[in-house]
């Protein structure tokens, strides 16, 4: 049986994503110690960016369930000496039940799953970060409910995130509004496949009218950082702050997937406030990825 795959939101059908939804808030109400189905399973996580939530969730999700993980860096593997990425692929996944990798090209996780026998999760590319996206849903729905024709606004970078929030639009039947600077608009044929679902406005406030919840990320991802202060002058308007947050709808949501850089991309008034939702938010990682782990690896 071919190994299915978790690179995208759009590898999973919506009724799928829903019951994986409902099932990571499940493992989190009820905890069995005595529920170990990755007994004898190892997760292979390649690392060639840093993390803490990423790694933490994924790690301990396996051991939770009874398994392990591996951490693989390119200085510690045949990846950093150029092994081409097929072999490592067909290797590491003869020895592995599930390899996952946060990554810097996208292409190294959709080449990694063409080669692998078992399933392949996308921990972060430059393109999509799918996981956070479930973590995001599970909070918005175990809080609010379902999300199907709700109002979410995303403002700042065009980014990873920007785009698999567009995807969760098309799979979670949501309106989803974009501030964001011309410059930094998210890919156009990613922004097409959505449709109507998403539409772009100039201004944070614009955006944010009767928004359900209101989401930003860092103005210079991780590989960005030498245009720090460009893009901090680019992005001085769109900033998430008590205005913004006015627009929205009174009971909205805002979420960040962290790290956060306050006074930047958000106020801490903001993300520390009673509306921010970012620590459940971060520990639903644990906890839709167990659900992730389990839908793909107890196939």
């Amino acid at each position: 049986m071919q190994p299915r795959h978790f690179i995208s939101l759009l590898d999973l059908s919506s009724a799928e994503l829903h019951t994986l939804i409902q099932r990571a808030i499940q493992l989190k109400a009820h905890r069995d110690p005595n529920y170990q189905p990755f007994k004898g399973k190892v997760l292979a996580m390649i690392f060639e960016k840093s993390s803490t939530r990423t790694r933490i969730s994924f790690e301990a999700g396996m051991a939770q369930f009874g398994g392990s993980a591996l951490f693989l860096s390119p200085r510690d593997t045949q990846l950093g000496r150029g092994e081409p990425l097929e072999d490592s692929a067909k290797v590491i996944s003869s020895m592995v039940d599930c390899i996952m990798l946060r990554t810097n090209n996208h292409e190294t996780v959709t080449t990694f799953a063409k080669y692998s026998r078992v399933p392949v999760i996308n921990g972060l590319t430059d393109l999509l970060h799918p996981c956070q996206l479930l973590a995001d849903m599970q909070t918005y729905f175990e809080l609010r409910g379902d999300i199907a024709g709700k109002t979410v606004t995303w403002i700042g970078d065009g980014n990873n995130m920007c785009h698999s929030y567009i995807n969760a639009a098309r799979q979670f039947d949501f309106k989803l509004n974009i501030a964001c600077p011309i410059d930094y608009r998210p890919q156009q044929g990613i922004v097409d496949a959505a449709g109507h679902r998403v539409a772009f406005f100039n201004t944070p406030e614009q955006a944010a009218q009767q928004a359900d919840l209101v989401v930003t990320d860092v103005w210079a991802s991780m590989g960005q950082e030498e245009e720090q202060k460009k893009r901090e002058f680019v992005f001085k308007d769109f900033q998430v702050n008590s205005k913004t947050m006015a627009a929205a709808k009174a009971d909205a949501l805002f979420m960040h997937c962290l790290p956060a850089h306050r006074g930047e991309e958000v106020t801490a008034e903001v993300i520390d406030g009673p509306q921010s939702v970012i620590f459940p938010e971060a520990e639903n990682r644990l906890h839709a990825q167990k659900a992730l782990l389990e839908f793909l690896i107890c196939r």
